[in-house]
């Protein structure tokens, strides 16, 4: 042992980051195998014929599948996904009630993204009349994810701002029965902008970042074993002094 003297605080000091760092690392990794995943179920799914909103009702594992949808709009209760940034501007999602006839349930339908350049004045969108065939598919948002505090519940007008989709609140709220999933309409007629990223991080981004936290794992290991050593020999290098 006399070969290598880190001293205490040092060893305190890496018994307790390197563990973090390491683990870092790996839930970084496990995050990659994650998204991979899911970006492996979703083009699996967007490449299947859509399904009835009574086929998707039944179905035990709804995301990502394609829907076809036979109805129209509620216009009057509109929501607004609010900080939805795209190519650096500022913009809103559009997310409307649409009733489907067939099953007679209700699905909160996410139309796409629009600019809302001035705050000072609401967003310009229409809604279709009529009835429309549409179709759309299941987003779930991968877990993890930071979910924003929203003040939906003390608006009193429409459309509602808010900071993320609770479409079971809504039918609640509205005294309708729905499915508490959000579908996000395919490109068509009916649609603003829909090219949403499934993922908000590639599974590559989370690899580079548990490259990232390894590497400062070994640098830290690497600069505690010079410091042991480094250590060691000054100490073995120093001058002794014996009492005449």
């Amino acid at each position: 042992m006399s070969a290598f003297r880190p001293g205490w605080l040092p060893s305190i000091l890496v018994a307790l980051l390197l563990p973090l760092l390491c683990g870092l690392g790996f839930w970084q990794l496990q995050r990659a195998e994650e998204k991979r995943l899911l970006l492996t179920s979703y083009e699996a799914r967007q490449q299947a014929a859509p399904v009835s909103l009574v086929e998707l009702e039944q179905a035990g594992d709804p995301a990502y599948r394609r829907v076809h949808l036979q109805g129209q709009f509620d216009g009057q209760h509109s929501l607004l996904l609010d900080n939805r940034i795209r190519d650096g501007q500022a913009g809103v999602e559009l997310l409307q009630p649409f009733y489907d006839q067939p099953s007679g349930l209700w699905v909160l339908l996410n139309r796409g993204w629009l600019p809302w350049p001035d705050r000072r004045q609401a967003p310009q969108y229409n809604t279709p009349d009529g009835p429309l065939q549409l179709d759309a598919w299941v987003y779930v948002a991968p877990p993890g994810g930071l979910h924003l505090q929203g003040n939906a519940a003390a608006q009193t007008g429409w459309p509602r701002l808010i900071s993320e989709v609770d479409s079971a609140a809504l039918w609640q709220r509205l005294g309708r029965g729905g499915l508490p999933l959000e579908l996000r309409l395919e490109s068509g007629l009916a649609s603003y902008r829909v090219d949403w990223p499934v993922v908000a991080m590639s599974p590559a981004k989370h690899q580079g970042y548990a490259v990232q936290w390894f590497a400062m794992a070994a640098a830290l290991l690497g600069l505690f074993i010079y410091l042991g050593v480094h250590n060691a020999r000054e100490k073995r290098h120093a001058p002794s002094h014996h009492p005449a």
